[in-house]
């Protein structure tokens, strides 16, 4: 018990640890695309709206990812075997919609998003480079949507059902 208490530890506070950097990297990206927008100065209303559609994008999805936070810190160790189950399942219900339709919602913003944004710089371009720098933005998102996300989806909840596994059956025991 003391061991899958014990990875349960590991795992809330790694989740904790990334809910942190997620926040910074977000916010970084948002200082980020609005330097680019100052700087460059966007002529067309599409780039702005792409902008603007970016940044919601992610404010959304950090909205809902910071959610988690209270159903992390809730989890205590000291708490009855049945009570703990409880939370670590309420945990993974809230995981898993931030993983399919929080993630849907937030690739499709982000993908609108970028195709507004691109839209002004790729019309100055020849008419084969502009289809080029869409192809290779869209083939990025889909490896991330298809390859990447499924992936560390995966991980993520493999993790939390092993141990709510683990805790069911000492339940079970006692």
């Amino acid at each position: 018990m003391d061991e899958l208490l014990s990875k349960f530890t590991k795992i809330k506070r790694q989740n904790l640890t990334k809910l942190i950097a997620v926040n910074f990297l977000m916010f970084a990206t948002i200082t980020f695309i609005i330097f680019i927008w100052l700087y460059f100065e966007p002529k067309l209303i599409t780039t702005k709206i792409g902008i603007a559609l970016t940044i919601l994008g992610i404010l959304v999805y950090l909205f809902v990812y910071n959610k988690l936070i209270p159903y992390l810190r809730k989890i205590d160790e000291n708490q009855s075997n049945s009570e703990f189950l409880k939370t670590v399942i309420k945990l993974k219900e809230k995981q898993k919609f931030l993983q399919t339709k929080m993630l849907q919602i937030y690739f499709i913003i982000l993908t609108v998003g970028l195709c507004l944004y691109l839209y002004e710089y790729v019309s100055l371009m020849p008419f084969p480079w502009s289809i080029f720098a869409y192809v290779v933005t869209l083939v990025w998102i889909g490896f991330n949507w298809f390859y990447l996300r499924p992936r560390v989806v995966g991980k993520e909840r493999d993790k939390l059902n092993r141990i709510i596994k683990k805790f069911e059956s000492i339940s079970r025991q006692n």
